[in-house]
């Protein structure tokens, strides 16, 4: 809910921070000859692709190898990242002011003595201070993405981040996404990495929202509309349409956030002058002066383009176990519940002061918060933390009987010290709602802040909008920064200016994504022979392998929690011979955790064939150098049943159940991890141009380059390691708190 909402609803507001529409009118610049029609996410990849040949663009399937601005990590990333570095030999950043390192997974005040968590924090000072790191955050002072996209990313950056909702910077017009530790390890140090051009959906917005109804609700709307893993996946998603005009920075980063829940590889707003006015705001020039205003051409190749009514959305819920499960809010009236959680990175700043005020706006009222129950709210940041207790809206959170948390991930992860109890009902405004997501046994439903905070005076699950409809908009426009003049913007719409790099041609396509031949290196693959475990749709890696088996040192510990909370029996199987896992749709979704792959091959599996899988999982498979292969045929599935047995030859890209052969592909960068031990293995040979010997068809001109390469190390700054000049003294006084 931005600024232009609360003008086209409440007339009180008219007129505020308006600006000549000719002074804001974007300047076009003009599109190169002969250069097909492109995307948002098509530009931003052809402009930070390395020697891509005249004219500069790309297409879906081009396999590009790219420049990466920045590298997104938090403490429980940081092991197994830490892990592929050390088997690169430490070998240096690529530039230390493009690390984002914040600790905010597994820290609590509660949780600091644990022998884990000081490993965590250590493991992460001593990488910062190792690297010379500019960008370090310590304990509890922001979730990686909050200050992230408040502070540091810009349209047209590509961001890799070793979280599955690194995509939240979308929010701003950058391309960002998770990718799995080893995976980010590589652009962190070689600055590079590889992309096979993904197609682009089109969520257009059109219409006005309601009063109240924020970035949360639209992108449940979305969810429950189109589903997860459908439509979105392995897909990039991009949000135009003038229903942007409505939509604040904040409002977005919500939707932006879970578009990896809708399945989708990243979720691009157009950026445009609400964009430009928030980043404006940033102090460090730095930060704000590389932005790069694509538009989607007019014939842009959409594969889909859904509509969205803006106008059409109200409060709603999405229920246990699936942020997809979605109904208005208004059918699941008196749900009781057991606890309220108003938190995690998908609450932005624009959240928590509305919720705040839906909480004034009650106890004025003469609502009083029933005894029962458990209410939190956890702000994303130490400066959003700050400015409500500036605003006086902490103390109406305590009021309304809320206990304050530390900045951090919260009960939305159950990594430190929040943790709902098996059996006990919630209602959150974090992303994930899956199973044992919020604790072991625990029962999460999501909503908007608005909608958690109506919720929490009787504990049951209540509609906002009646006390949405009686807050003080003169105390609303002042918690929003209504009452300060933007800046004047006037954009200049960019086109891709492609890098041209002179060490080795790097050309889309230049590698073929879908091999289908034998070619030499299949040969050092091994045919695999097993029984199949059974599974169906969307096994996300929650499922995989829980949050708190994640973080461990060690490789075993690590296997114990293979499908421990959903399937105890599997690590005992695969130790029987039942080591190929056969699945259905999305295998593979949710959290980007590397842990996935890691704890079945640690324990014995040797393949894992599906449908589909998800596209971060999908890269951290032969990353760890486990085999995956996709494929469609409905008759394999029929056959491919609990306790089958299969054979599967990689050199002849065949699986073989019973007397039937069923062929599939394996890309030829696939095939190259895989023959080549994974991305830590192509590092120690190709150096930091191992990217582009995987997609060159002559990789051997790379050879040589490999770990003892130290031209690539961290650049010596001025500003101190810590907070990067940006923790004012209020935030320290908070954070001393």
């Amino acid at each position: 809910m931005g600024d232009a909402v609360l003008r086209a609803l409440h007339p009180l507001l008219d007129g505020l921070n308006s600006a000549d529409d000719s002074l804001v009118r974007p300047l076009l610049l003009q599109r190169p000859v002969g250069r097909r029609g492109m995307t948002i996410c098509e530009k931003i990849l052809a402009h930070n692709a390395i020697n891509l040949p005249a004219p500069g663009h790309v297409a879906p399937g081009d396999m590009v190898c790219v420049s990466v601005e920045w590298t997104v990590s938090s403490e429980a990333s940081l092991v197994g990242m830490n892990k592929t570095y050390e088997l690169m030999g430490r070998p240096g950043v690529n530039r230390n002011d493009r690390l984002w390192l914040a600790v905010d997974h597994t820290v609590d005040p509660r949780t600091m003595d644990r022998p884990l968590v000081q490993k965590l924090v250590q493991l992460s000072e001593d990488f910062a201070k190792e690297v010379n790191l500019v960008d370090y955050y310590r304990p509890n002072y922001t979730i990686i993405h909050t200050e992230f996209y408040r502070e540091r990313a810009q349209p047209g950056q590509i961001v890799i981040g070793a979280d599955s909702h690194t995509c939240s910077a979308g929010a701003v017009g950058a391309f960002a996404l998770g990718l799995g530790a080893a995976d980010v390890v590589m652009p962190l140090v070689t600055g590079e990495t590889w992309f096979k051009v993904p197609e682009t959906i089109n969520i257009r917005f059109e219409g006005k929202p309601r009063f109240g109804v924020g970035g949360k609700d639209i992108i449940l709307y979305v969810l429950g509309k189109l589903k997860r893993n459908t439509v979105a996946m392995e897909r990039a998603v991009e949000y135009t349409g003038p229903g942007l005009d409505f939509l604040s920075c904040d409002a977005r980063f919500a939707i932006a956030n879970m578009t990896t829940e809708f399945g989708g590889i990243a979720g691009v707003f157009e950026a445009d002058e609400t964009t430009a006015a928030f980043i404006a705001k940033r102090t460090n020039p730095e930060h704000k002066n590389s932005s790069l205003y694509f538009r989607a051409d007019p014939d842009a190749q959409y594969v889909e383009t859904h509509v969205i009514d803006l106008g059409d959305i109200a409060p709603l819920v999405a229920l246990y176990p699936s942020p997809d499960n979605v109904v208005p809010i208004t059918e699941t009236l008196d749900m009781k519940l057991d606890g309220v959680f108003i938190g995690a990175c998908t609450t932005a700043e624009e959240d928590l002061v509305l919720g705040a005020l839906v909480l004034e706006a009650g106890l004025k009222l003469g609502k009083v918060p029933v005894a029962t129950g458990k209410r939190r709210v956890t702000p994303g940041s130490v400066p959003i933390l700050a400015k409500l207790r500036r605003l006086g809206l902490l103390r109406v959170y305590e009021q309304a009987g809320f206990d304050i948390g530390t900045p951090g991930c919260s009960y939305c992860i159950a990594m430190a010290a929040d943790k709902a109890l098996a059996g006990e009902v919630w209602l959150s405004s974090q992303n994930r709602n899956f199973k044992n997501r919020m604790g072991p046994g625990s029962i999460a439903n999501l909503a908007s802040a608005a909608s958690v905070a109506a919720s929490s005076f009787d504990m049951a699950v209540t509609d906002p909008t009646d006390l949405l409809n009686t807050i003080d908009l003169t105390r609303l426009k002042k918690a929003l920064d209504l009452w300060m003049e933007k800046p004047v913007v006037r954009l200049t719409v960019s086109e891709p200016s492609p890098a041209a790099i002179s060490e080795g041609p790097v050309a889309p396509g230049s590698a073929s994504p879908s091999v289908t031949s034998s070619p030499a290196a299949a040969h050092s693959l091994p045919s695999i022979s097993g029984r199949v475990q059974r599974f169906g749709d969307n096994v996300d890696t929650d499922q995989i392998i829980p949050a708190q088996f994640c973080g461990t040192f060690n490789e075993e510990e690590l296997g114990h929690g293979c499908f421990g909370l959903v399937r105890p029996e599997f690590r005992e199987r695969v130790k029987q011979g039942a080591t190929i896992v056969v699945a259905d749709e999305g295998f593979g979704s949710g959290s980007s955790r590397e842990e996935a792959p890691r704890a079945l091959k640690s324990i014995g599996v040797k393949a894992v064939i599906a449908k589909s899988f998800a596209f971060i999982y999908a890269r951290n498979q032969p990353n760890m150098s486990l085999l995956g292969i996709t494929l469609k045929d409905p008759e394999f599935y029929a056959l491919a049943q609990e306790g089958a047995e299969l054979v599967i030859d990689v050199a002849k890209r065949t699986v073989t159940i019973g007397n039937k052969k069923f062929p599939f592909v394996l890309s030829q960068m696939e095939e190259r991890l895989l023959s080549g031990g994974g991305v830590t293995a192509m590092y120690n040979k190709y150096g930091s141009k191992l990217f582009r010997a995987a997609i060159s068809d002559n990789p051997e001109q790379f050879a040589g380059c490999g770990s003892a390469d130290q031209s690539k190390v961290a650049r010596p700054v001025d500003e101190k390691l810590g907070d990067g000049g940006h923790c004012d003294q209020e935030s320290q006084a908070i954070l001393a708190w």
